[in-house]
């Protein structure tokens, strides 16, 4: 069935779920901060989950750690030391690697952030959204364009050289003239790293019960041409989607993930995919979702919430699903080595893809084209299994 020469990367996802409020477009599993909030106790079961997945590596290194949320900047600096060290004591790491901490700049404080730092965390990934006060409130956030500002510079200060900037756009009543300012404000600051997001309204969310009043899609979708033209203009190489970088600056962890490459989950609700060399199949994790439930579990195994090996047709679909989302696309050898699967089986839909003028194909590489990209939905749902 699968045949894998080499095993793909691996990364490691840790997922600290608290949020000081829950915006009203989020579908992510982030959850309020309870009044007593269980820090150490979250911490402990992270290393226990982490200790019972490592015999599913064996010794494979990791390549790049992300710790997502929620605000995980919640936590203190003490608390990501223990667990870190624990990483670092029980894991081979490659060098440099990339340890990346998302942070909402509603809890960034110059001091605190200088301990992460000096943690090791190397990547900072700020949640800006707009740094448009209207915007902000509209979209629920606690904090404002001052704090939007002052996270950039304290994130510098704090001694971090590898910044991400969240952007949001298409935003309840925003114009193009905003849309664009978000976008002038962020190169000022010279981040090396801009994720230039769509605002998607996602079932249960409170904007999905009360829907707000969006832009005209024509509309957005001229503006992210606008934006798009402009962050090219400051020498940003739109890598993925949603992905803007400086030279040598592309979210590593990301691009294992959009390269199919495997990955450890742990926390609540994080999900994990892993090539397993005996069996030969690519296995699909994922953990109680609700912090409190996955707390109560004292024993790490009754922490996977589920799991499942992927059919060769959901593996296919699923390298495609990430692999097309790169605006350069793929070495056609990459499919096989992360699937385990010959292209060959999937030779006819790249054709019909082709044809419609969505993808390009040669000898050695897969790219989406312009019209690939901007249709990317239907693009992905002709390798649907």
């Amino acid at each position: 069935m699968f045949q894998f020469d080499t095993l793909p990367p691996l990364g490691l996802y840790i997922h600290l779920p608290w949020c000081l409020r829950k915006c009203p477009y989020c579908d992510f599993n982030s959850h309020l901060l309870p009044d007593e909030f269980p820090e150490k106790a979250y911490i402990n079961a992270l290393i226990r989950d982490l200790e019972q997945d490592l015999p599913r590596v064996l010794d494979r290194p990791i390549r790049s750690i992300f710790i997502g949320g929620g605000t995980p900047s919640l936590f203190s600096p003490e608390t990501l030391d223990q667990l870190l060290s624990w990483v670092q004591s029980h894991l081979p790491l490659i060098s440099p690697i990339e340890i990346t901490l998302e942070a909402n700049p509603g809890t960034v404080e110059q001091g605190r952030f200088t301990e992460f730092r000096a943690l090791g965390l190397n990547r900072l990934s700020l949640g800006i959204q707009s740094f448009n006060d209207n915007a902000l409130k509209r979209l629920g956030r606690i904090h404002g364009a001052r704090e939007s500002h002052q996270a950039v510079v304290t994130a510098y200060n704090a001694g971090f050289d590898n910044i991400n900037l969240d952007l949001m756009f298409g935003l309840p009543e925003q114009t193009e003239i905003q849309a664009l300012a978000d976008i002038e404000t962020a190169i000022r600051f010279i981040p090396h790293h801009i994720s230039h997001y769509q605002l998607t309204i996602e079932p249960h969310t409170y904007f999905h019960r009360y829907p707000p009043s969006l832009p005209a899609e024509e509309a957005i979708d001229a503006w992210q041409i606008a934006c798009h033209t402009r962050l090219a203009k400051a020498g940003y190489h739109h890598y993925e989607v949603s992905a803007f970088a400086q030279k040598d600056h592309q979210s590593q962890h990301n691009l294992n993930y959009w390269r199919f490459g495997d990955y450890l989950g742990i926390g609540a609700g994080a999900h994990g995919k892993i090539t397993d060399p005996k069996t030969n199949c690519i296995i699909r994790v994922w953990k109680i979702k609700h912090p409190m439930g996955y707390l109560a579990k004292s024993d790490s195994i009754e922490r996977i919430a589920g799991e499942t090996i992927l059919s060769p047709k959901e593996a296919a679909f699923e390298f495609m699903l990430n692999a097309l989302r790169l605006t350069t696309g793929f070495p056609s050898q990459l499919f096989q080595d992360r699937t385990g699967l010959p292209l060959s089986i999937v030779e006819k839909t790249l054709q019909q893809a082709q044809q419609l003028g969505l993808i390009e194909c040669d000898s050695h590489n897969i790219h989406p084209t312009q019209k690939g990209l901007a249709l990317l939905n239907e693009l992905l749902q002709l390798f649907l299994p």
